[in-house]
This record gives C-alpha cells, sequence and structure tokens, in this order.
C-alpha cells in the first residue's frame, strides 16, 4: 500500500508553491539599482578640462580574453590634442557581442581612462549596434570642460594630469591630488 502514495509525494512542491505568494519583479517598469561594483557597459573617461585619458597604448585590448576590444592609437599633434601625452586612442571599438565582462581590460588600463559603468540595458535588434564605438563610449562633456582637441593646461605636463593636479579651468594644483588614495 505504501508505493501506491509515492508518485504523489512528487507533487507536494508543486502543490506547496500553487498558494504562496508570487516573488514578481516588474524589470521594464521599476528597475532595481544594481551592487556598487556591479560590470555594466564600459566608459572612457576624461580629465577635468575635457582632454581624454585613453593615449591609445591597447593594452585593454592585449588583456582582453574574448578578443572584443580594438584600439588603434595615433600621434597627437600640436594643431590637434585629444589627450596629454604623445598619442591617444583615435579608434576605439568594444563589441558586446563578444565580451564577457570580466573587467580585465579596466585592470591593465595605465592611465585609469577605462571604467565600467552600472548600466546594463545592452540587449538590442540589430548586432551591428551592439559594436560600441568611441563617440559612444566616451564620458559626456560637463558644462566646465572643453571638447577636444585642444592644448594643455598652461604650464601643465603629461604627468601633471595622470597626477590629478589639472582642474577643470586649466589651472594645475601641483602636489594637490583629486584621486581618492592616491599618495604622490
Amino acid at each position: 500500500m505504501p508505493d501506491l502514495f509515492k508518485p504523489l509525494a512528487g507533487f507536494k512542491v508543486t502543490f506547496g508553491s500553487m498558494f504562496a505568494e508570487p516573488i514578481t519583479e516588474s524589470y521594464p517598469e521599476e528597475k532595481t539599482p544594481t551592487a556598487p561594483r556591479y560590470h555594466g557597459r564600459h566608459q572612457l573617461n576624461r580629465h577635468p578640462d575635457g582632454l581624454e585619458k585613453c593615449i591609445g597604448c591597447e593594452l585593454c585590448a592585449w588583456a582582453c580574453p574574448a578578443d572584443a576590444i580594438f584600439v588603434e592609437g595615433a600621434d597627437n599633434t600640436d594643431d590637434e590634442r585629444y589627450s596629454p601625452g604623445e598619442r591617444y586612442g583615435r579608434v576605439y571599438q568594444i563589441n558586446y557581442l563578444r565580451c564577457i565582462g570580466c573587467g580585465l581590460c579596466i585592470e591593465a588600463c595605465p592611465t585609469r581612462a577605462l571604467t565600467m559603468t552600472n548600466d546594463y540595458e545592452l540587449a538590442d535588434d540589430n548586432r551591428a549596434d551592439l559594436i560600441y564605438e568611441k563617440d559612444r563610449l566616451l564620458a559626456p562633456l560637463a558644462p566646465e570642460m572643453t571638447a577636444p582637441p585642444h592644448d594643455m593646461a598652461p604650464g601643465a605636463t603629461d604627468e601633471n594630469y595622470y597626477r590629478g593636479e589639472v582642474s577643470a579651468d586649466g589651472s594645475v594644483e601641483r602636489g594637490a591630488s583629486t584621486i581618492p588614495g592616491d599618495v604622490s
């Protein structure tokens, strides 16, 4: 007689969950905040005066295990300066069809130019739109920033930029680092 009720024992979980309160997220209407260290969409950052932090070194592309990043560097000239130093990233692409969100590119960046935002909505119905070009990756200009190309701050060197000593108005505050945790 006990073998007769064994098939019904499997339905115990089903019947128990039929009358439980449902756990539903209203995702498109109500977006929940992500964790502070969530790896979402990439962003190319700028210095406070508007120059790009990317120096076109291609270390992020070399560090990417999925081969999702393509960088082509070019030389800055006196007429067109996009970043402090000798080079800038002329072409910058991230293929989100290949990106696995590991963050190794962030670790490889020597100038902290590449970071990851909390933006997680990367779905699209067109494959070509998931290859982000530099114009979609660059951080927007703040009101006090000047769009590149423009000269470096007067009297500043590329080292002043990397130490965070150049402010938005173009003044150089030597010895005063604005990077948290940085001791110069």
